[in-house]
């Protein structure tokens, strides 16, 4: 897709303060010198059978794009493929009153939507949020020597597809799919008082990918103790049994040359973070000195897999992030 927007003739206009060019999480257009607008869309296929608790890891899922930014969800809208000759109209409530549940959640309205036919079910939501246009934050602004942290364990993809097998335990399975369903208002809300430099949220690209993407846009080098990462209990056991989702080497080829292992690490150590995240956790990128403070804050504030995971360096030649 960046390759295809990017042989695409520039439509500039001044107050479109995020656009698509640095595969930010969200685009933020200035409405006044106070309002910014931010703008996202996104959709999923069903990570589990549940249609309640499908629509909300999709609603949580879409919403943290928002969050990524800096904004406050204000307006929500379905965004709808079904197949009503396959499933009940009593799948398609569940699955939107799921998603209503985490809109309201988050303080933001359900304002309509769009529905197609389709042969496989997929639900989102377009999602509109405010934000100050000078009190944005982007994917493309961390600074050298900041700290990294991350506020969700990984491996929601690899735990998803080893459930299709009944590998994974009820246990583990109810803590992947609790941490879907968890909304990153609380983390964004306390990361306001700090000075934030960069913020993504890990979604489908993987830690790797969204690291990549960050360090890219910043012009900086990424370095990730990989001892240090949080991991979903029972992830990494799910690659040794080799289980692996069809994303991963996806996620490999599209860092090729730009992610660096710098010791040997076991292959199914490696693909964690590869792993495609539904509903992921933000990626900070903050100054040194607030570190230590904002975890103290997370942490009292129940962000509890709040964790520091390394630091940004000058640019390391082709390598955007090493992993340590």
């Amino acid at each position: 897709m960046s390759e295809l927007l990017a042989s695409l003739p520039k439509n500039r206009d001044p107050n479109l303060l995020v656009g698509y060019d640095t595969s930010d999480d969200a685009g933020v257009y200035k409405i006044t010198e106070d309002i910014a607008l931010v703008t996202t869309a996104d959709f999923i296929t069903p990570p589990v059978d549940d249609p309640y608790i499908f629509g909300q890891i999709a609603a949580a899922n879409a919403i943290s794009d928002v969050y990524a930014m800096g904004g406050k969800p204000l307006t929500c809208l379905n965004l709808v493929s079904f197949p009503p000759d396959k499933l009940s109209s009593d799948v398609l409530h569940k699955i939107i009153e799921g998603a209503l549940h985490k809109i309201t959640e988050a303080g933001a309205v359900l304002a309509g939507g769009h529905s197609v036919e389709n042969d496989e079910p997929k639900f989102g939501l377009a999602v509109t949020g405010i934000v100050h246009p000078k009190k944005y934050w982007s994917n493309s602004n961390a600074k050298e020597e900041d700290l990294l942290i991350l506020t969700k364990p990984i491996g929601t993809g690899v735990l998803l597809n080893a459930n299709l097998k009944n590998l994974v335990s009820p246990g583990a399975i109810k803590i992947c799919l609790e941490t879907m369903m968890e909304l990153n208002r609380k983390p964004a809300e306390i990361m306001k008082d700090f000075q934030i430099n960069s913020v993504t949220d890990v979604t489908g690209f993987g830690l790797a990918g969204h690291g990549f993407e960050m360090a890219s846009g910043s012009g900086v080098t990424l370095e990730i103790e990989l001892d240090k990462v949080p991991l979903l209990d029972e992830a990494l056991a799910m690659y040794q049994k080799g289980v692996t989702t069809g994303v991963n080497e996806q996620n490999r080829k599209l860092t090729k040359g730009k992610v660096r292992f710098d010791q040997s690490f076991s292959s199914q150590l490696e693909e964690i973070v590869f792993d495609p995240q539904t509903s992921g956790g933000l990626l900070v990128s903050l100054p040194k000195a607030q570190a230590e403070n904002l975890l103290r804050a997370l942490r009292a504030g129940g962000v509890d897999s709040a964790v520091i995971i390394g630091k940004t360096t000058k640019l390391q030649g082709m390598a955007h992030v090493v992993f340590k």
